[in-house]
């Protein structure tokens, strides 16, 4: 069945030719075909779904006659009778207004709805939008404009028996598929509400946009439809962005303060009363909870305040909690972050320029410093989850509890918290961790209170120092610290100690080959910036390896977009 609409007239189509194609396609088409065309992903499940609440009531579009007989002969000649007076259009009206910059009062927009029969026999209606524009009038430049563009064009279903549950799930459903939020209203004159979407881009419905139209009021579902609408519109968007340093030094400072600490979950806490728990000032704490309650930290209950489950990652007990990533970047970071257009036009370190020191040297002068860096590296320990489990690290778990010592080598492995996990996951497994002296001395501490520090053999050396003969070798967050030459050098120390056997798991985030949305891009800008790595794709990654003589043998997800990468040496390496 074609399923050619109003956009597919010719640009120049006149009133007349538009309503004859609207009416056309209003008695061609049926709800099934209509929503399989302009959700082309629905399955048969959903499609049905939708059928079933909603049906094809009309197709829409907004002409301009130049006075109220003209409009009845455009009806006639598309074989279209008008049976009641036109009622005013809220919803158009104000779009338009909105869309030229009018007075939405000096636009008066009415709606007809000559009904015609569908090919299944069903009622079906072409709704007209009508803007009257006498000659001379300075809305001609509006009316040409619209009518080339055809902003309210639309195919328009009814929701069969409305009610906040159901026409929530239909939005999902459309969102699910590409239908973006593209305004709507409620019209007071006929008591009911309308919802646009923009059709998907790979619709096959030549339309622009969709009506949702649920008889009766449902302005609490308008206006989160409205909101979504305004979320997704460039200015609003780039504000949003152009306001996420506000974000971070708002986490901040809600994290430094300790007010985490002086919340609950679930009983609110005035501000006046968190306020005097943290020694801050009361007004200007409760404008910090509005904005955080806004980001879903916090919940605003009432006149008071209760940590989300967001909120409850920044206390500084809390499993897993973020709290010293926020004071990281939300300090130190953030201001050399200030320098980030000095990096793009140098390609050089904000940090190092900022701070006079790459940041490693810098921390490890500041034993505060120090703690902060090592404990933010382990608020990211999720990401580890996965990796007792590899096949890697059961196979040598399996050998060295037959009988075979097995050992795992992480280099620059901080506190030891992956090599923790390795060990206590596996106990036959011994482990070995190479790192700066004063983070050696804090992973023998934390790899003794885990239970593990006996079978650890904590070692304070440099890349230089890789201990030889190792079964498995782990880098987790290493070479993104890096730039390739550097890389390189680390990755050849590595293959030279390396026995042919050995295993070698990188962790780190891969940059998408195609472009596809990955947390990678932005660490990226930011280990140019502070550090003077950069995060890599798998290829680039490769490439280095091979350098080294070592092969990349695959890679796999892990938590928080990360990747463990599976490396040997080079069956070449390996013979020499």
């Amino acid at each position: 069945m074609s399923t050619t609409t109003l956009a597919a007239a010719p640009a120049a189509a006149t009133d007349a030719e538009l309503l004859r194609a609207a009416a056309d396609h209003a008695r061609r088409h049926d709800t099934a075909a209509l929503l399989g065309a302009l959700l082309p992903g629905l399955d048969g499940v959903e499609l049905r779904a939708l059928t079933d609440r909603c049906r094809f009531a009309h197709t829409g579009l907004l002409v301009f006659p130049p006075d109220a007989d003209a409009l009845h002969r455009l009806l006639a000649g598309a074989g279209l009778a008008a049976r009641e007076a036109p009622r005013p259009s809220t919803v158009v009206r104000e779009r338009l207004a909105a869309r030229h910059g009018r007075d939405a009062a000096g636009l008066e927009v009415g709606i007809l709805r000559p009904a015609v029969t569908g090919a299944d026999g069903e009622d079906r209606a072409v709704e007209v939008f009508a803007l009257t524009v006498p000659p001379g009038s300075d809305l001609g430049e509006l009316a040409a404009h619209e009518r080339a563009l055809q902003h309210e064009a639309h195919l328009g279903f009814e929701v069969v028996r409305p009610d906040p549950l159901v026409l929530r799930g239909l939005c999902a459903l459309l969102d699910r598929h590409g239908a973006r939020p593209d305004g709507g209203g409620y019209n007071p004159h006929e008591d009911g509400t309308v919802l646009y979407f923009t059709a998907p881009a790979g619709a096959k419905a030549d339309c622009p946009r969709i009506e949702l139209y649920a008889p009766g009021d449902h302005r609490e579902l308008l206006a989160e439809h409205l909101a979504r609408h305004r979320s997704g519109q460039p200015a609003e968007v780039l504000l949003r962005q152009l306001t996420g340093a506000w974000t971070t030094q708002a986490l901040g400072a809600f994290a430094e303060l300790g007010v985490p600490e002086a919340m609950e979950a679930h009983q609110p806490r005035s501000a006046e009363e968190l306020a005097a728990a943290v020694g801050a000032d009361p007004e200007t704490l409760r404008s910090l909870l509005r904005y955080l309650a806004a980001l879903g930290t916090v919940v605003q209950d009432g006149a008071g305040f209760r940590l989300a489950p967001a909120g409850e990652l920044l206390r500084a007990g809390a499993a897993g909690s973020l709290r010293p990533l926020s004071l990281l970047y939300a300090g130190p970071f953030y201001r050399s972050f200030g320098e980030l257009a000095w990096t793009v036009r140098t390609g050089r370190v904000a940090f190092d320029r900022l701070f006079g020191e790459n940041h490693f040297d810098h921390f490890a002068r500041d034993p505060r410093l120090a703690e902060l860096f090592d404990r933010s590296m382990a608020a990211s320990s999720r990401m580890f989850d996965p990796l007792p489990g590899h096949p890697v690290v059961r196979a040598a778990a399996a050998a060295a509890a037959a009988g075979a010592p097995r050992t795992v080598v992480d280099l620059a492995g901080g506190t030891g918290e992956l090599l923790a996990r390795l060990l206590t996951a596996h106990p036959a497994l011994r482990g070995v961790l190479l790192e700066r002296r004063h983070v050696a001395d804090a992973a023998r501490a934390f790899l003794d209170g885990a239970g593990c520090g006996a079978r650890v053999d904590c070692r304070a050396g440099g890349f230089a120092d890789v201990p030889p003969g190792g079964d498995v070798y782990l880098l987790s967050r290493v070479l993104h610290d890096w730039d390739d030459d550097r890389c390189r050098e680390i990755l050849r120390h590595l293959a030279a100690a390396m026995p042919p056997h050995a295993d070698l798991l990188v962790v780190e985030r891969l940059l998408p080959e195609d472009g596809s949305p990955s947390l990678a891009t932005a660490w990226d800008l930011h280990m140019r910036c502070n550090v003077g790595g950069r995060e890599r794709t798998a290829g680039h990654y490769a490439r280095l390896f091979a350098d080294a003589g070592l092969e990349l043998t695959g890679h796999e997800p892990l938590p928080l977009d990360a990747r463990v990468l599976h490396v040997r040496k080079s069956p070449v390496a390996s013979a020499g």
